[in-house]
């Protein structure tokens, strides 16, 4: 290959972008999703005018974990999603698709 083709393909790959691995993509998914999540955890706590330290003691748990849980620093199981929920009286949705993850408290309907 002479120069100019070797240039003109390095240019090509360049545009192109770089390859991200598999294992790159799926850790890419993860940390959305645990950012979608934390901001929800953050706007319900702040819609009812919380402090962590209340929302913690609605659903059981200490300040620290809801603050691990709103800095994404943690990954909640089924359990504590349900609990979270249960303790703003809210119902819990999360939307998974290939590049989008959506997270939502909906309030329930006051009696």
């Amino acid at each position: 290959m002479n120069h100019s083709r070797w240039r003109l393909a390095r240019e090509k790959k360049l545009a192109a972008g770089p390859a991200e691995s598999p294992e790159v993509t799926v850790e890419r998914a993860e940390i959305r999703l645990a950012m979608a999540f934390a901001q929800a955890v953050y706007e319900r706590r702040k819609e009812l005018g919380l402090s962590q330290a209340e929302r913690a003691g609605r659903a059981g748990l200490t300040q620290a974990k809801i603050s691990r849980l709103e800095g994404a620093d943690t990954v909640p199981t089924p359990p504590l999603l349900r609990r979270l929920a249960l303790a703003v009286d809210a119902s819990l949705s999360i939307a998974l698709d290939d590049d989008r993850e959506e997270v939502t408290f909906t309030a329930h309907p006051a009696a």
